[in-house]
Protein backbone atom coordinates (compact mmCIF):
# COMPACT_ATOMS: atom_id res chain seq x y z
CA UNK A 1 0.00 0.00 0.00
CA UNK A 2 3.05 2.62 1.00
CA UNK A 3 4.79 1.32 -2.23
CA UNK A 4 1.52 2.14 -4.34
CA UNK A 5 1.13 6.05 -2.72
CA UNK A 6 4.59 6.85 -3.13
CA UNK A 7 4.64 5.43 -7.02
CA UNK A 8 1.16 6.28 -7.57
CA UNK A 9 1.46 10.02 -7.84
CA UNK A 10 4.81 9.92 -10.11
CA UNK A 11 3.02 7.06 -13.01
CA UNK A 12 -0.04 9.55 -12.96
CA UNK A 13 2.21 12.31 -13.74
CA UNK A 14 4.07 10.47 -16.88
CA UNK A 15 0.62 9.31 -18.36
CA UNK A 16 -0.56 12.87 -18.11
CA UNK A 17 2.77 14.02 -19.71
CA UNK A 18 2.88 11.18 -22.38
CA UNK A 19 -0.97 12.44 -23.41
CA UNK A 20 0.13 15.79 -23.59
CA UNK A 21 3.03 14.71 -26.24
CA UNK A 22 0.48 12.81 -27.86
CA UNK A 23 -2.29 15.50 -28.02
CA UNK A 24 0.52 18.26 -29.12
CA UNK A 25 1.71 16.03 -31.60
CA UNK A 26 -1.69 14.99 -33.09
CA UNK A 27 -2.22 19.04 -33.55
CA UNK A 28 1.40 19.58 -35.21
CA UNK A 29 0.95 16.10 -37.46
CA UNK A 30 -2.62 15.41 -38.21
CA UNK A 31 -1.71 13.10 -41.15
CA UNK A 32 0.84 10.46 -39.48
CA UNK A 33 -0.29 10.84 -36.02
CA UNK A 34 -4.04 10.62 -36.80
CA UNK A 35 -3.14 6.69 -38.40
CA UNK A 36 -0.50 5.96 -35.31
CA UNK A 37 -3.40 6.90 -32.24
CA UNK A 38 -6.18 5.46 -34.84
CA UNK A 39 -4.98 2.25 -35.08
CA UNK A 40 -2.97 1.69 -31.62
CA UNK A 41 -6.10 2.73 -29.84
CA UNK A 42 -8.30 0.53 -32.18
CA UNK A 43 -6.23 -2.38 -31.11
CA UNK A 44 -6.11 -1.52 -27.54
CA UNK A 45 -9.81 -1.22 -27.50
CA UNK A 46 -10.00 -5.23 -28.78
CA UNK A 47 -7.26 -6.57 -26.60
CA UNK A 48 -8.35 -7.71 -23.05
CA UNK A 49 -6.83 -4.57 -21.54
CA UNK A 50 -9.06 -1.25 -21.06
CA UNK A 51 -8.57 1.40 -24.04
CA UNK A 52 -11.15 4.03 -21.90
CA UNK A 53 -9.30 3.79 -18.62
CA UNK A 54 -5.51 4.18 -20.46
CA UNK A 55 -7.63 7.55 -22.35
CA UNK A 56 -8.66 9.09 -19.23
CA UNK A 57 -5.06 8.58 -17.90
CA UNK A 58 -3.57 9.84 -20.59
CA UNK A 59 -5.78 13.02 -20.83
CA UNK A 60 -6.55 12.77 -24.24
CA UNK A 61 -8.61 15.36 -26.08
CA UNK A 62 -9.33 17.68 -28.76
CA UNK A 63 -7.99 15.73 -32.04
CA UNK A 64 -6.09 12.90 -30.90
CA UNK A 65 -9.00 11.83 -28.81
CA UNK A 66 -11.16 12.07 -32.31
CA UNK A 67 -8.91 10.23 -33.79
CA UNK A 68 -8.74 7.43 -30.91
CA UNK A 69 -12.34 7.40 -31.15
CA UNK A 70 -12.56 6.86 -35.01
CA UNK A 71 -9.70 4.07 -34.26
CA UNK A 72 -11.99 2.03 -31.68
CA UNK A 73 -15.46 2.46 -34.19
CA UNK A 74 -13.39 1.01 -37.04
CA UNK A 75 -13.10 -2.43 -34.64
CA UNK A 76 -16.55 -2.62 -33.02
CA UNK A 77 -18.15 -1.95 -36.27
CA UNK A 78 -15.69 -3.34 -38.72
CA UNK A 79 -16.28 -6.65 -37.34
CA UNK A 80 -19.56 -6.57 -36.14
CA UNK A 81 -20.13 -5.86 -39.84
CA UNK A 82 -17.64 -8.54 -41.79
CA UNK A 83 -18.99 -11.02 -39.17
CA UNK A 84 -22.62 -10.79 -39.41
CA UNK A 85 -22.76 -13.39 -41.99
CA UNK A 86 -21.80 -16.06 -39.11
CA UNK A 87 -23.53 -13.89 -36.51
CA UNK A 88 -26.43 -12.71 -37.37
CA UNK A 89 -27.69 -9.89 -35.78
CA UNK A 90 -27.09 -10.83 -32.12
CA UNK A 91 -22.88 -10.62 -33.26
CA UNK A 92 -23.60 -7.32 -35.01
CA UNK A 93 -25.26 -6.02 -31.81
CA UNK A 94 -23.18 -7.32 -29.43
CA UNK A 95 -19.77 -5.85 -31.18
CA UNK A 96 -21.12 -2.55 -32.69
CA UNK A 97 -22.30 -1.58 -29.22
CA UNK A 98 -20.65 -3.61 -26.52
CA UNK A 99 -17.01 -4.57 -27.89
CA UNK A 100 -14.88 -6.24 -30.36
CA UNK A 101 -13.27 -7.75 -27.65
CA UNK A 102 -15.52 -10.87 -28.19
CA UNK A 103 -13.50 -11.56 -31.57
CA UNK A 104 -9.66 -12.25 -29.23
CA UNK A 105 -10.22 -16.24 -29.20
CA UNK A 106 -10.68 -15.70 -33.15
CA UNK A 107 -7.46 -13.58 -33.64
CA UNK A 108 -5.38 -15.70 -31.69
CA UNK A 109 -6.24 -18.80 -34.12
CA UNK A 110 -5.84 -16.27 -37.23
CA UNK A 111 -4.49 -12.38 -37.17
CA UNK A 112 -5.43 -12.00 -40.34
CA UNK A 113 -8.75 -11.25 -39.60
CA UNK A 114 -8.06 -7.84 -37.99
CA UNK A 115 -6.63 -6.56 -41.18
CA UNK A 116 -9.94 -5.04 -42.12
CA UNK A 117 -10.04 -3.19 -39.02
CA UNK A 118 -6.88 -2.12 -38.66
CA UNK A 119 -7.17 -0.83 -42.60
CA UNK A 120 -9.96 1.15 -41.60
CA UNK A 121 -8.25 3.06 -38.71
CA UNK A 122 -5.25 3.76 -40.74
CA UNK A 123 -7.00 5.20 -43.68
CA UNK A 124 -10.03 7.20 -41.28
CA UNK A 125 -7.63 8.25 -38.49
CA UNK A 126 -6.13 10.97 -40.71
CA UNK A 127 -9.41 11.84 -42.58
CA UNK A 128 -10.55 12.42 -38.92
CA UNK A 129 -7.82 14.99 -38.21
CA UNK A 130 -7.33 16.74 -40.81
CA UNK A 131 -10.83 17.31 -43.13
CA UNK A 132 -13.64 16.70 -40.74
CA UNK A 133 -11.30 17.89 -37.23
CA UNK A 134 -12.75 15.01 -34.81
CA UNK A 135 -12.48 15.96 -31.37
CA UNK A 136 -13.63 13.95 -28.17
CA UNK A 137 -13.53 13.96 -24.36
CA UNK A 138 -10.99 11.66 -22.79
CA UNK A 139 -14.05 9.40 -21.48
CA UNK A 140 -14.91 9.11 -24.72
CA UNK A 141 -11.83 8.83 -26.89
CA UNK A 142 -11.47 5.21 -25.85
CA UNK A 143 -14.86 3.88 -25.82
CA UNK A 144 -15.84 4.08 -29.63
CA UNK A 145 -19.30 2.66 -30.08
CA UNK A 146 -19.96 1.16 -26.69
CA UNK A 147 -23.20 2.23 -25.43
CA UNK A 148 -22.37 5.17 -27.99
CA UNK A 149 -20.03 6.74 -25.28
CA UNK A 150 -17.55 7.99 -28.27
CA UNK A 151 -20.39 9.73 -30.00
CA UNK A 152 -21.72 11.46 -26.42
CA UNK A 153 -18.35 12.35 -26.18
CA UNK A 154 -17.49 13.90 -29.41
CA UNK A 155 -20.65 16.07 -28.75
CA UNK A 156 -20.06 17.15 -26.00
CA UNK A 157 -16.47 18.19 -27.77
CA UNK A 158 -17.72 19.43 -30.45
CA UNK A 159 -21.28 20.91 -29.47
CA UNK A 160 -24.39 19.54 -31.49
CA UNK A 161 -25.30 20.66 -35.12
CA UNK A 162 -25.96 18.67 -38.29
CA UNK A 163 -22.36 18.64 -39.12
CA UNK A 164 -21.11 17.23 -36.22
CA UNK A 165 -23.98 14.43 -36.54
CA UNK A 166 -23.20 14.10 -40.20
CA UNK A 167 -19.56 13.34 -39.45
CA UNK A 168 -20.61 11.10 -36.27
CA UNK A 169 -22.38 9.20 -38.53
CA UNK A 170 -19.58 8.87 -41.37
CA UNK A 171 -16.79 8.48 -39.42
CA UNK A 172 -18.04 6.10 -36.65
CA UNK A 173 -20.42 4.33 -38.58
CA UNK A 174 -20.62 4.47 -42.50
CA UNK A 175 -17.05 4.53 -43.62
CA UNK A 176 -15.53 1.98 -41.19
CA UNK A 177 -18.35 -0.43 -42.19
CA UNK A 178 -17.91 0.02 -46.08
CA UNK A 179 -13.99 -0.17 -45.42
CA UNK A 180 -13.57 -3.24 -43.39
CA UNK A 181 -16.20 -4.72 -45.63
CA UNK A 182 -14.17 -3.97 -48.76
CA UNK A 183 -11.01 -5.00 -47.52
CA UNK A 184 -12.54 -8.28 -45.92
CA UNK A 185 -13.84 -9.25 -49.41
CA UNK A 186 -10.10 -9.22 -50.90
CA UNK A 187 -9.27 -11.50 -47.91
CA UNK A 188 -12.31 -13.60 -48.27
CA UNK A 189 -11.26 -14.11 -52.34
CA UNK A 190 -7.41 -14.53 -51.26
CA UNK A 191 -8.32 -17.32 -48.21
CA UNK A 192 -6.81 -15.26 -45.29
CA UNK A 193 -10.20 -15.33 -43.90
CA UNK A 194 -12.57 -18.46 -43.89
CA UNK A 195 -16.07 -19.28 -43.18
CA UNK A 196 -16.58 -19.54 -39.66
CA UNK A 197 -13.26 -17.60 -38.73
CA UNK A 198 -15.57 -15.12 -37.01
CA UNK A 199 -17.95 -17.23 -35.68
CA UNK A 200 -18.58 -16.01 -31.76
CA UNK A 201 -19.64 -18.35 -29.26
CA UNK A 202 -23.10 -16.35 -28.12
Amino acid sequence: VLAAQFVGPYVSSIMTALGAIIVNATKMQPLVMGAVVSVVVGITLTLPISSAAICMMLGLDGLAAGAATVGCCANMIGFAVISYRENGFGGLMAQGIGTSMLQMPNILRNPRIWIPSIAASAVLGPVSTMVFKMENIPIGAGMGTCGLVGQVGTIAAMGEGSEVYMAILLLHFILPALITLFVARVLRKWGWIRSGDLKLDL
